[in-house]
């Protein structure tokens, strides 16, 4: 795994149709990705005669789990690595409970300090023999997370600073997608490096909601939970282009010297025709009352 990157190539991997997008995280290796929603590309089997389809199984936790400490070298992805093997790399607690239970991890609260240092990979299998969609894993990983790591909160609903996505007054700019109404949300920014230092990225969003994209945005891009509020109930095809700032992925990727793109809420206006706005709102937040390291195995 490397920092270099090409100046200008653009590289994103090709997908056989059993294979999955990361849904959550980024990874380096001579580019950089921040997918956060897993868009599953299924095949179907056929033959002269129809199969019933395979009973699915409840999904509630996963069949065996290893965990380890994580390499110290930059970049995170969570990820069906095959339709029975789940893989997290490079994950705090705390960004794997914003995984889990679909937080901005500053609507996560208490725990000792090493929630947000201490990173690991998580290597499991699931049971059954379908692959398990986003939710299905989120809730194996829920279910890890207590039992694992001893995890143990409440809720607490909290007046904080969040973003509200909203309609431009112009009108929204945003395509119905041409995709198959049934078909997986495909939300994956991919991360390029400028000339001058820093980097843009570009959002080519597929198949998604707007509650899909405020999802995505909370988890892994802003530093405040976002809202919904464009009252758009349909599935759209849509490209986002822009700056990040330091207060986005974590600070983890660098501000540029010149500005060649439009900073993430312009670019949420001009392309999109909708508006990011900072304001306070109530989030149902989580506060840790218990926890512990985890034995690997």
């Amino acid at each position: 795994m490397t920092l270099s990157f090409p100046a200008s190539r653009r590289f994103i991997p090709t997908l056989s149709k059993t294979e999955a997008l990361p849904h959550e995280g980024f990874e380096l290796n001579g580019w950089r990705r921040v997918p956060v929603l897993m868009a599953l590309i299924g095949s179907a089997g056929c033959g002269l005669l129809a199969q019933a389809p395979a009973a699915r199984p409840a999904f509630e936790a996963f069949d065996v789990a290893t965990i380890k400490p994580a390499a110290p070298e930059p970049g995170r992805f969570i990820r069906m690595q095959s339709a029975h093997r789940f893989y997290a790399k490079g994950y705090t607690l705390k960004l794997l409970v914003g995984a889990a239970y679909n937080l901005n991890p500053h609507a996560i609260s208490g725990g000792p300090v090493w929630i947000e240092s201490d990173k690991y990979d998580i290597l499991a299998g699931t049971p059954g023999e379908a692959r398990p969609n986003v939710d299905e894993q989120m809730s194996m990983l829920r279910n890890l997370l207590a039992d694992r790591f001893g995890l143990r909160f409440h809720r607490e609903d909290k007046e904080m600073a969040i973003y509200a996505l909203s309609v431009a007054r112009g009108g929204s700019k945003l395509k119905e997608s041409t995709g198959p109404a049934d078909g997986l949300p495909e939300l994956v920014s991919v991360v390029f490096p400028e000339k001058e230092g820093g980097f843009h990225l570009q959002l080519p969003a597929r198949n998604a909601s707007m509650a899909q994209f405020t999802s995505m945005m909370q988890r892994a891009v802003v530093d405040r939970p976002v809202v919904d509020r464009t009252g758009l109930m349909g599935r759209y095809d849509f490209d986002l282009e822009w700056m990040p700032d330091e207060t986005q992925f974590g600070g983890e990727l660098a501000s540029s010297a010149a500005v060649t793109k439009p900073d993430l809420f312009a670019a949420v206006q001009l392309q999109l025709g909708l508006r990011l706005e900072g304001t306070k709102g109530p989030v149902a937040a989580i506060a840790i009352d218990a926890v512990r390291r985890p034995s690997e195995n």
